[in-house]
């Protein structure tokens, strides 16, 4: 008998056997109305959001719903009945249990339906390997946000800047992580079962840029964020981090209407009466002036359509975007001097219009496999005119990107699973350009580009629990990335040039058990592509990609209803020419560079609310000079809080947000920032309108950086902090649901 074929057989069989002896979970509970009477013949819906599976039940003659079978982790249960608003919640299924969940629809509107919860470690997966991703219902600070189009929603610890005016992007900040222009980070819109990313390489206003203004707010169902260097679907445009935007498949029938004194914001959306079919349609309309005395005029238009068909075994999505913006930005100004108007040139604007189709198709051939087919087409123009203190320059450029991606996952047991899939992907951002203002104020030529970018990125992952309590999984993706750089006005800088880019990602976990807590190692590669622009990538001899090498540590226990949470992380950068400055054209290095960061939360969830709490320290630094790396946010508190019963029938939302001061260069440290954001509102049922007031409570400055540039009568420019003066405001909202207590 060959020993070494046997045992190996033996070790396998006692794995999977051990894993066979995890019992399958399920979820019951009732469902009732306002007045707590039973609610026969509701549709209750389950949805896995990682994989896209999902599930359908009616409650019966005693309101009851059950779901058998179910894997342990966190699922979006929705509950539809008519008259009713649409009812969402996050629940989590541990292993070996049978969950409760008693539901109750409220007289408040559905965006104040959900509560938030930390993902689950029992939800760790092929489609979800990091256990620091926290994936939460971001409903309870939309209504704390508007009067800001630029910002869709507020993320908990992960500061954004955006500047007064909503039609430039918001930039979102990690601790330790200078994240202008937002090469270290990537963004991913969640359709079906695929991300569709949202970054643009090689953008005229920077590199790696992603904007979220193209999702009306009250679509965004789901925030999950970290995991960029764990996971091996996501690659491109990443250090060691991700955010993805997990949208609603329906939407109560609803017109929002915010409006200030300078400023007014119109959204509508609208679903279908019957239940079953999952479509929506939303469109927004702000304009404004800003808070600063320059008058922005912005004007921004929205538009998103989302449907999904089931035929049998197989669900296809389609998500439709369009956007067009425009704003006349007032720019970074001096922050120890005053500005007349808040600007140093009132010529500054921003035109932008984006547009995509994404198609996601996932064949459910059992319930442990599935195949899917995923592709979108986008185009995106912009046409950007600022001044940093080096004259008025124009940026733009007009892009067109096609993608296919094609994946595979099943589940052999629980010792394995595989998810193996590949993505194509062409990016074509053309007419990058770069023009001056002369002495007289005419824009003359500086820079003129068309770029090609292709993508050819196959991945593979296994994944599997072992020995009941130790998940592992490992992955490895390959990404062969080609530039073709055409330089328009300097042909001897054109060229062509290709990378591959290996990135092996593993995180093992010891999973939460009764006493001791969930601690997880992982350990990925990324990387984002490089700015072409002025040819030096060629010239030098360069690489057209920027890698960066990640370690996390997560350590998290749930004690009385109280999730505790703690992250570390280690991220060393290449030194890479990695972008353009939109200051004076001229590519930069990014790196090498060493960040070093810890997070904590505690997050409870009390009968009618939730309260979280947030600290983050980093510290990051150039390897080789020992400098901290300017703009990066080295200390954040962020604390979050829901009060959904309050005297009057009020409803409360807040959030305080702080930024310590961070290194700028130089020897200069930016102000501190606090922001404290929050709502009041006062649902009408029985009319069916929300009333609300909002306020944003700020002090500090926004987009902290140095600039060098003189004012009128101070002689000779000087290197100085700028930024935009954040204002506290005060608005009000009035939501209308068209079918609420309608009775259809």
């Amino acid at each position: 008998m060959n020993l070494r074929i046997v045992l190996p057989r033996i070790v396998w069989l006692a794995i999977l056997g051990g894993a066979s002896l995890m019992a399958a979970s399920g979820l019951e509970g009732t469902l009732t109305d306002p007045q707590g009477r039973v609610l026969p013949g509701a549709t209750i819906r389950l949805l896995r959001r990682a994989d896209s599976s999902r599930r359908e039940v009616r409650t019966d003659a005693q309101g009851k719903y059950v779901f058998d079978g179910i894997e342990p982790g966190e699922y979006r249960l929705t509950a539809e009945f008519p008259g009713l608003a649409i009812l969402t919640r996050t629940i989590s299924v541990a292993a070996d249990e049978t969950h409760r969940a008693e539901i109750q629809f409220s007289e408040v509107a559905q965006q104040n339906q959900s509560i938030t919860v930390s993902a689950d470690v029992g939800d760790a997966g092929l489609f979800a390997p990091d256990p620091a991703q926290r994936l939460m219902i971001r409903d309870e600070t939309l209504d704390a946000n508007p009067g800001r189009p630029g910002m869709p929603v507020s993320i908990p610890g992960m500061p954004v800047e955006s500047p007064a005016g909503g039609v430039k992007p918001p930039q979102y900040f990690v601790p330790g992580v200078a994240g202008d222009h937002g090469e270290p980070m990537a963004m991913f819109f969640q359709i079906g079962g695929f991300l569709f990313q949202n970054n643009l390489p090689a953008n005229a206003h920077g590199n790696g840029y992603a904007d979220p203004n193209v999702i009306i707010p009250i679509a965004i169902e789901t925030v999950q964020t970290d995991g960029g260097a764990f996971n091996v679907r996501e690659g491109n445009n990443s250090v060691n981090s991700a955010i993805t935007f997990g949208l609603r498949d329906r939407i109560e029938p609803t017109v929002r209407l915010t409006a200030d004194y300078r400023d007014v914001n119109l959204v509508t959306a609208w679903s279908p009466r019957n239940p079953a079919d999952r479509s929506w349609i939303g469109l927004e309309i702000s304009y404004g002036n800003g808070f600063l005395e320059r008058l922005e005029h912005r004007k921004q238009y929205k538009g998103n359509v989302s449907k999904v068909w089931t035929f049998g075994k197989n669900e296809l999505t389609a998500y439709g975007i369009g956007y067009y913006g425009f704003a006349y930005q007032p720019g970074l100004i001096p922050i120890d001097a005053p500005v007349p108007g808040d600007t140093i040139d009132a010529r500054q604007r921003e035109e932008t219009s984006n547009g995509a189709l994404i198609l996601n198709d996932v064949w459910h051939w059992t319930d442990r496999r599935q195949l899917q087919f995923s592709g979108f087409y986008r185009y995106y123009t912009l046409d950007v005119r600022p001044n940093f203190g080096d004259g008025w320059i124009r940026q733009s450029e007009h892009r067109n990107v096609n993608s296919e991606d094609v994946l595979y996952a099943e589940e052999y047991g629980k010792a394995f699973s595989l998810l193996a899939g590949v993505n194509f992907r062409r990016e074509a951002p053309h007419a990058l350009d770069l023009d001056r203002a002369d002495a007289a104020g005419v824009l003359q030529p500086v820079t003129a580009n068309n770029v090609n970018l292709n993508f050819y990125s196959p991945y593979v992952a296994a994944d599997g629990t072992l020995l009941r309590y130790l998940h592992y999984n490992v992955g490895y993706r390959h990404d062969q990335v080609t530039m073709d750089n055409q330089d328009l006005y300097r042909p001897e800088l054109s060229f062509s040039r290709n990378a591959s880019i290996n990135s092996p990602k593993a995180t093992i976990s010891l999973l939460d058990s009764k006493y001791l807590p969930m601690v997880a190692l992982s350990y990925g590669q990324a990387f984002h592509v490089n700015d072409p622009r002025i040819g030096t990538t060629a010239v030098m001899g360069g690489t057209i990609v920027s890698k960066a090498r990640s370690y996390q540590l997560v350590v998290a226990k749930t004690v009385a209803r109280t999730e505790l949470r703690i992250t570390l992380a280690h991220v060393t950068t290449a030194q890479q020419l990695a972008r353009i400055s939109n200051d004076t054209g001229l590519q930069q290095d990014e790196g090498p560079g060493i960040l070093k960061s810890m997070t904590v939360t505690a997050r409870h969830n009390f009968r009618y609310g939730t309260l979280q709490g947030l600290f983050a320290r980093a510290d990051a630094r150039d390897r080789i000079t020992g400098q901290p790396v300017p703009e990066a946010p080295r200390l954040i508190w962020d604390a979050l809080g829901t009060i959904d019963k309050l005297p009057f029938r009020l409803v409360a939302r807040f959030e305080y947000e702080q930024v310590g001061r961070k290194p700028l260069g130089d020897g200069f440290a930016a102000v501190p920032v606090r922001e404290f954001r929050g709502a009041l509102v006062r649902p009408f049922p029985r009319k069916g309108i929300d009333a609300g007031v909002n306020f944003f409570l700020a002090h500090g400055y926004g987009g902290q950086t140095l600039e060098t540039l003189a004012l009128a009568g101070e002689g000779a420019p000087f290197e100085r902090i700028t930024g935009f003066p954040l204002r506290s405001y005060v608005t009000g909202s009035v939501t209308y649901h068209f079918r609420r207590n309608s009775g259809l």
